[in-house]
């Protein structure tokens, strides 16, 4: 088996970004909605939650995109 490239370790790097920022904002999502509902915050700080969520999902689905269009490329 041959070893990787440098380029090709960069991707699975990125990838690994990816798969952890949608882990942190899936987890964070739902335990700081819990918190947030369990003592009563105000609800827009429930909006602030879901947007942050939103923001680490687009932020993973970009990354995701970009390393799925250059292994495409690279074949």
């Amino acid at each position: 088996m041959t070893k990787p490239s440098p380029k090709d370790m960069a991707l699975a790097q990125q990838a690994r970004l990816a798969a952890v920022v949608m882990c942190a904002a899936i987890v964070g999502w739902v335990v700081l909605g819990w918190i947030g509902r369990d003592y009563g915050w105000d609800p827009r700080y429930a909006f602030l939650i879901d947007f942050a969520a939103l923001a680490g999902f687009a932020f993973a689905l970009i990354v995701t995109f970009r390393v799925w269009r250059a292994r495409a490329n690279r074949r």
